[in-house]
């Protein structure tokens, strides 16, 4: 099961950031290096999906969003990964579980922007996923409020910590879940897709 997969060590705290990457850009870099130092993580693990099953357009090849990738990201604690497509899973519950199964003893936090947890109720799993692994959600412009009265925010809102205990949060047992407004750099994939800077070949 570990073979070719990255490396962690059991103690360890790895935050997972999932997405297509569609194409990546400096807004995920910010993100992620502002997650590993609020949220207390070793080490960050982008995990470039083969599709997103919400969307019903494909992405570009995924050899080239990660090749893309790791272009990009200039940080020793940034790992930019092809794990789903290594482990066959094409939903971010199965991908959980099968990371669990095999890093016995590394605690994973979820990240993602409050603009997926205003949608996160339609995920598949999304309660299990909750009550799995801790979650970093990350404010992005113009989703705050949505994000915050989203189905998600609401049925776990006696679980959710407050923002001066983020460093901590992966040493939590889950459910746990802390909303960070940090600030963000005014950018995004289909902004650059829309203006021809992208061709994903």
């Amino acid at each position: 099961m570990r073979h070719n997969l990255p490396h962690a060590q059991p103690g360890q705290v790895i935050g997972l950031f999932g997405g297509s990457f569609d194409p990546p850009h400096a807004g995920h870099v910010h993100v992620s290096r502002e997650a590993l130092k609020r949220f207390g993580l070793d080490r960050v693990w982008w995990l470039v999906s083969p599709g997103n099953p919400l969307k019903s357009r494909g992405p570009a090849p995924l050899a080239r969003r990660v090749a893309a990738a790791r272009a990009l990201v200039q940080h020793p604690r940034i790992e930019v990964t092809d794990l789903e497509a290594r482990l066959g899973t094409r939903y971010t519950g199965a991908t959980i579980e099968a990371l669990i199964a095999a890093y016995p003893g590394v605690r994973f936090v979820w990240l993602m922007g409050a603009d997926n947890l205003a949608q996160f109720h339609k995920w598949q799993r999304w309660d299990w996923i909750m009550r799995t692994v801790p979650v970093g959600v990350l404010a992005r412009p113009g989703q705050r409020i949505s994000a915050r009265t989203s189905i998600a925010a609401q049925r776990f809102r006696d679980w959710k910590i407050p923002a001066s205990a983020a460093h901590g949060l992966g040493r939590r047992q889950a459910p746990a879940w802390c909303f960070l407004n940090v600030p963000m750099l005014n950018i995004s994939s289909s902004d650059i897709r829309a203006r021809g800077d992208w061709d994903g070949a």
